[in-house]
């Protein structure tokens, strides 16, 4: 993946990080009204036009489509791959899928509604897929978290579409759909701290190269020293030692000499 700005590369992250707003603003909604089961009904029915709170919750249908699409477009320069623009144009997709879900209730646009969750769901879940396989080069650890979460994703959406409700009505489409709001807020930190080293300012690494280059030159500096003294060192012990002593000229004429040490006649 290629490099992207500090800031950009923040708020793309940023606003992948945001969509788990959908959780906290589902809950409040849910204890707006009574009788409504996390396993039996299904998340539309929190922004039917009948139940209350329902405003707020088809406004963070909207905002979650603005923070996907926000967080790919700033994220775009770091998935330059081929599966990295197949997971942008997936995504751009769920964005558009949960944005028709938000303007048009279940209860007044069925269609439309019925149109953008199964555009959400099926992109959603082949999004992480294409995503995964954009970082696994990075981080295989990542990239196999994120295939597992797609993956769970298409399962359960295929039983949700075919009405093979394992997990009940609700429980299946929230398994389905829970899968890329937790996907995109772990790929916002883990791309974020991925990417930080290099989206340094060219700047700093070329500080960074500098600074490796003196301590190489102090390094290279104080082993000179140390075979310069080493040679003087060796110099001084030559000169400091004696010279042979010379043979003695009257040791020659005497006659009790050794007979090697006389002088010959």
């Amino acid at each position: 993946m290629g490099a992207v700005t500090p800031n950009r590369l923040r708020w793309g992250a940023l606003a992948w990080l945001l969509t788990l707003q959908f959780f906290a603003v589902e809950t409040i909604v849910q204890f707006r009204g009574e009788g409504h089961s996390r396993a039996e009904d299904v998340i539309s029915d929190l922004g039917a036009t009948t139940w209350p709170g329902h405003q707020l919750m088809n406004a963070s249908f909207v905002v979650q489509a603005a923070l996907i699409l926000g967080g790919a477009l700033l994220l775009w320069p770091a998935l330059r791959s081929g599966a990295g623009r197949v997971a942008e144009f997936l995504l751009a997709a769920a964005a558009l899928g949960v944005l028709m879900v938000g303007v048009f209730p279940e209860d007044t646009a069925g269609g439309a509604h019925g149109a953008g969750a199964v555009l959400y769901l099926v992109g959603g879940a082949l999004a992480l897929v294409a995503l995964a396989y954009a970082v696994r080069a990075r981080s295989e650890a990542f990239g196999t978290t994120l295939v597992l979460l797609g993956l769970i994703g298409a399962a359960t959406t295929t039983f949700f579409l075919t009405r093979t409700y394992l997990l009940g009505e609700g429980g299946t489409e929230r398994a389905a759909a829970y899968v890329l709001p937790l996907g995109l807020a772990l790929s916002g930190i883990v791309l974020w701290r991925l990417d930080a080293r290099e989206a340094a300012p060219a700047g700093t690494r070329a500080a960074q190269r500098a600074q490796e280059r003196a301590q190489e030159r102090a390094t290279a500096a104080e082993r000179a020293r140390q075979r310069d003294e080493a040679l003087e060192a060796a110099a001084r012990r030559s000169e400091q030692r004696p010279a042979p002593a010379a043979e003695d000229e009257t040791d020659l004429d005497d006659p009790w000499a050794p007979q090697g040490r006389r002088r010959p006649e």
